[in-house]
């Protein structure tokens, strides 16, 4: 039995790019004949792995939020800059809400056979977290900008925020995406 190189990562292999090639062409077959239950089972498995990346940016940005209404310099900012605040805990609390719902979701229907319906909804689930991830991102700069330079510097800043979050979240893997042959 072959054991594999510890030191391979599965992205780069030193000097054996041929290999990595094979490799990814033989994920893309292992993938062609793997049974409808085992593709759900990856997809959920990969739906799992996002949600766990999401969930430590949402906690960072959370967390700092909640902590700024207990800090000195609170009650200096203005009622507009409360208000984004708040919008901004509303929003990240509901962001929180959403990336924990896949797993109440799979834990309310485990072993039901509903793992199509939890994945396509987990899914579902997970792409609006991100847009609340977006929104707390750019809502977060928004706030300190404005409390720390004004108003326009902090238009400035969370626009490019927003506009680089759309770039990289959006319109990269719509770039980058496999073009479907015609048959």
């Amino acid at each position: 039995m072959k054991h594999p190189d510890p030191s391979h990562s599965g992205e780069f292999d030193h000097g054996r790019h041929e290999r990595l090639a094979d490799d990814h062409d033989a994920g893309a077959r292992d993938e062609a004949d793997e049974s409808a239950d085992e593709r759900l089972e990856r997809n959920w498995t990969e739906i799992l792995q996002e949600l766990r990346v999401t969930q430590t940016g949402t906690q960072i940005l959370t967390g700092f939020l909640l902590t700024l209404a207990f800090q000195q310099r609170f009650t200096d900012l203005t009622p507009e800059q409360v208000d984004i605040y708040l919008v901004l805990v509303i929003v990240a609390g509901l962001t929180t809400a959403l990336g924990l719902a896949p797993v109440s979701l799979h834990r309310t229907l485990f072993r039901q056979g509903a793992k199509a319906q939890i994945v396509r909804i987990g899914d579902i689930i997970l792409k609006a977290t991100l847009v609340g991830v977006a929104l707390v991102l750019t809502g977060t700069v928004l706030l300190i900008f404005d409390v720390v330079l004004g108003l326009v510097p902090a238009l400035i800043a969370s626009g490019g925020t927003l506009a680089i979050t759309i770039l990289m979240w959006v319109l990269l893997p719509a770039l980058v995406r496999p073009r479907r042959k015609r048959s």
